[in-house]
């Protein structure tokens, strides 16, 4: 599904020493699995999924997904990929002259769906992601867990082949960040979707994700099944992300 060959980015800085946020990045994401994509701040985590969108553009280096080269992509091309793509970020960027229903349709509208199948597949998300009974709610009336819920809902609203997950459960407390995570488990099963999860958190990784890659001063360290990764850690890094712990597995 997704492949990145030996991808690099340096952010040029005039006061400062340049910035290496990816080096020489190789990674292969397997189709409907859920990749976590863990480290420290500063590792090169939303570098490389900013790439993904075409947000950033890379100085060396491929990425493939779905059998497609991204990092070339330009204008029309790029809109075209970007509809496979669905994106959540840890502060909902919600519309909140919108309720809950017409944020998640607004993708919709914008590609020209009719109403009665914005409706339809609006009503179905709202089932899916456990909104029913906060359709008409605002952001404003909703609990951060409720506005990630939205946020998920509106990302998936196109059917996306590709869904990255930055940091999403990050301002949430332990009981939400589980519900999040057991929803994540559910859109597995329930949508042809691949997931990439950027997380600092540990037992996120541990709870759903298939495969986990640690990233450290935008290198992949270790990588591998996150079950094995997790119980036998072999960089420094993955040993001081498991001390600090997080969410129970």
């Amino acid at each position: 599904m997704v492949r990145i060959e030996n991808v690099s980015k340096t952010f040029v800085q005039t006061d400062r020493e340049n910035l290496h946020a990816l080096v020489d990045v190789s990674l292969e994401i397997e189709k409907n699995s859920i990749f976590g994509i863990i480290g420290m701040s500063g590792a090169g985590k939303s570098t490389l999924l900013r790439a993904l969108v075409g947000l950033e553009k890379v100085d060396c280096g491929r990425i493939y997904v779905d059998g497609v080269e991204i990092t070339s992509l330009r204008g029309a091309e790029l809109r075209n990929y970007l509809k496979n793509v669905g994106v959540v970020f840890q502060g909902y960027n919600l519309l909140y002259q919108r309720n809950a229903e017409r944020n998640i349709a607004f993708p919709l509208e914008i590609s020209c769906w009719d109403k009665k199948r914005i409706k339809a597949r609006v009503e179905y998300l709202l089932e899916v992601t456990g909104l029913k009974g906060k359709e008409k709610a605002y952001p404003a009336q909703l609990s951060g867990g409720q506005k990630q819920r939205v946020a998920i809902a509106r990302a998936l609203a196109l059917n996306p082949k590709l869904l990255l997950l930055d940091e999403i459960t990050s301002a949430l407390d332990p009981k939400t960040t589980k519900q999040i995570l057991k929803l994540l488990l559910k859109i597995k099963d329930t949508f042809e979707v691949t997931m990439i999860l950027i997380t600092h958190e540990i037992g996120v990784v541990a709870s759903v994700c298939d495969e986990v890659a640690v990233l450290d001063y935008g290198r992949v360290v270790e990588r591998g099944r996150a079950k094995e990764v997790l119980e036998n850690p072999r960089s420094e890094i993955t040993r001081m992300l498991l001390g600090k712990g997080g969410l129970d597995a």
